[in-house]
């Protein structure tokens, strides 16, 4: 386990490094500066800020200064706030995404085995049918179509919840249904295949001839492997919602961290783009390796041999 643990995290290290490589240079190769929107800035001023943050030094001299800091977990400070370090704009806005973030997967885990569960139970009829349609369109519909949707029918054509802002818990609602969509549908047809698979093979048979009732064989013996599906998806789920969340959290005006990302790039501030982007992947990372530990909990069929996930 500690030999496998430890290669997923060097792994982890070394994924970073390529992504934050990426990311500068491809940053570097867009046309302007963060100076470029400046009216009316003389020569020489400009010479000295670009001198300030090192822009006048080679590309490559820049990049491993860049990095020497970033091995000290050191991401910068904004250039369009030189007054606030780039953590200190994470550590203060991702508070609101991290909430919305968390609701969203809770109520798609949730209702989405619900809802496969349901339509495994009831194949080929009413709320089997009902439940597939619906996740069609949770799959085919983009979560800011439905946000915006559902803002002018909950918000502003039946005036139940605030348009936009956060004053009250509430107000968490309606972005949080527009991040689950996609999750509840992908996770409903997940859950739907695999149990119709599980409630067929012969250990449920066995349980039936056993005598247990309905509910045991489903909750203790169906549901187990039947959630397999689920928590591999976990790690793709949380990386949907959470870049997903960049769009939605400007739809519904939330301050989260997904409004700073927007301005970063749009005033082209290199050091808000990099901290973001490397904290969003190590988020990401981070749900990855986690799914991973519990896929091997969850199924004791797994085992490791040599390092290596074997089932």
């Amino acid at each position: 386990m500690v030999r496998y643990l430890g290669g997923k995290l060097i792994n982890i290290v070394f994924s970073l490094l390529i992504l934050a490589t990426a990311t500068f240079f491809l940053m570097k190769a867009v046309p302007g500066d963060p100076f470029t929107q400046e009216k009316a800035i003389p020569p020489e001023i400009k010479a000295q800020i670009m001198a300030h943050y090192g822009f006048d030094k080679p590309l490559g001299e820049q990049y491993l200064n860049y990095m020497k800091k970033l091995f000290q977990f050191d991401l910068g400070i904004s250039m369009k706030s030189s007054d606030r370090s780039v953590s200190s704009i994470i550590a203060q806005s991702f508070g609101t995404s991290a909430k919305v973030g968390a609701m969203a997967i809770v109520v798609s885990v949730i209702i989405g085995i619900y809802l496969g569960m349901m339509a495994a139970l009831r194949h080929r009829k009413f709320i089997d049918n009902g439940a597939m349609f619906l996740a069609v369109i949770g799959i085919s519909v983009p979560n800011f179509v439905i946000g915006s949707m559902i803002q002018y029918f909950l918000a502003v054509k039946f005036p139940i919840f605030h348009v936009a802002g956060l004053e009250s818990p509430m107000d968490y609602v309606l972005p949080t249904i527009a991040l689950s969509t996609l999750p509840i549908a992908f996770i409903a047809r997940l859950t739907r295949s695999t149990m119709l698979e599980v409630l067929t093979s012969d250990y449920i048979r066995t349980a039936k001839a056993k005598g247990l009732t309905p509910r045991a064989i489903l909750w203790q013996h169906g549901l187990r492997n039947g959630i397999l599906p689920v928590v591999t998806y976990l790690g793709p789920m949380t990386a949907n919602i959470i870049t997903g969340s960049v769009v939605v959290e400007q739809i519904f005006g939330l301050p989260g961290l997904g409004a700073y990302f927007v301005e970063s790039v749009t005033n082209r501030d290199y050091t808000l783009i990099m901290g973001i982007t490397i904290f969003y992947a190590v988020i990401l990372m981070a749900a990855r390796f986690v799914t991973d530990v519990l896929y091997i909990f969850v199924d004791p069929r797994i085992k490791l041999s040599g390092g290596v996930v074997k089932s």
